[in-house]
C-alpha cells in the first residue's frame, strides 16, 4: 500500500488549520497539525513529515525563526518549508525564504493553489536518477552520495541549492536566465516567481563560501557557473 505523504500543519488558527487538513486529507495527504514551536518539535522528533506548512505569525517563536532552526538541524534540513502568511509584500517574501522556505503562499489562497504548491516543492524533493559526479576546477559535486566538496573539504549545501549547482555545473559557462533556471530546476511550476531564483543562488554562494565567485551574475541575462570567475582573474 502506497504510504500517504505527511504534511505538518504549523498553524495556531483551528479553523485554518481544520479546512487545511480535510483539503489534504481529500487529496491524498495525511495531515498532522501543531498549533506552535514546541509541539510541532515533538512531531519532528517523533516522525519526519514530508513537508512542512509554517504560519509566519505563531505564539511563542515565529514561523520564521522556527524555519531558520529547522534549516540548521542535519535532520531537518531536506524538508521542504511552505510558509504561510498574510504578509504578501516583497521584502516579506525574501525574509521567509532567506529564512529557508522553499515557497511561499500568501492568505487568503485557494485550496487548487495550496495543493500545486505542495506538490511542487515534493516534486523538487524527489530524488533524480542520477549518479554522476562533476568536477569544475577544485569544485566537485557527487551526486550519488550527494556530496560537494571544493579543495577537498565537505560543503554543506542544501537540497534546492544542490540541485541548483548541480544543473549550473552539468552546464557550465553557458549564461541561463531566470525562467530558464525555474523550468530547469525547479520544473514548470508557474506559482514560483524569478526573485526566488536570486535567493537560492544567494543561498548557494554562501554555502560554497570562496567558491561562490564561481558563480556569476551575468547583468540583464542571468546566471552562469564558470571555472574562470572574473573575480579571481581581475583580483
Amino acid at each position: 500500500m502506497k504510504k500517504l505523504p505527511r504534511v505538518l500543519i504549523v498553524e495556531d488558527e483551528p479553523a485554518i488549520a481544520e479546512l487545511i487538513a480535510v483539503n489534504l486529507r481529500h487529496n491524498g495527504f495525511a495531515p498532522i497539525w501543531s498549533e506552535d514551536g514546541e509541539s510541532a518539535q515533538r512531531e519532528l522528533d517523533a516522525v519526519l513529515p514530508d513537508v512542512i506548512l509554517l504560519d509566519w505569525m505563531l505564539p511563542g517563536q515565529s514561523g520564521l525563526q522556527l524555519a531558520r532552526k529547522w534549516r540548521a538541524d542535519s535532520r531537518t534540513k531536506p524538508i521542504p518549508i511552505l510558509m504561510l502568511t498574510a504578509r504578501g509584500d516583497e521584502p516579506d517574501k525574501v525574509a521567509g525564504l532567506d529564512a529557508g522556505a522553499d515557497d511561499y503562499i500568501t492568505k487568503p489562497f485557494s485550496t487548487q493553489e495550496l495543493l500545486a504548491r505542495i506538490r511542487a516543492v515534493l516534486r523538487r524533493r524527489a530524488p533524480e536518477q542520477v549518479s554522476d559526479s562533476v568536477t569544475i576546477g577544485e569544485l566537485v559535486l557527487d551526486a550519488a552520495t550527494y556530496r560537494v566538496t571544493f579543495q577537498g573539504q565537505q560543503l554543506k549545501v542544501g537540497p534546492t541549492e544542490f540541485k541548483l549547482l548541480h544543473f549550473l555545473m552539468k552546464h557550465s559557462e553557458r549564461v541561463h536566465s531566470r525562467s530558464q533556471l525555474l523550468d530547469k530546476v525547479w520544473g514548470d511550476h508557474v506559482f514560483i516567481e524569478e526573485r526566488t531564483v536570486d535567493v537560492h543562488v544567494k543561498r548557494l554562494r554562501e554555502a560554497l563560501g570562496t567558491a561562490g565567485v564561481m558563480v556569476e551574475t551575468v547583468r540583464g541575462a542571468g546566471y552562469r557557473l564558470t571555472g574562470q570567475p572574473q573575480a579571481l582573474m581581475q583580483a
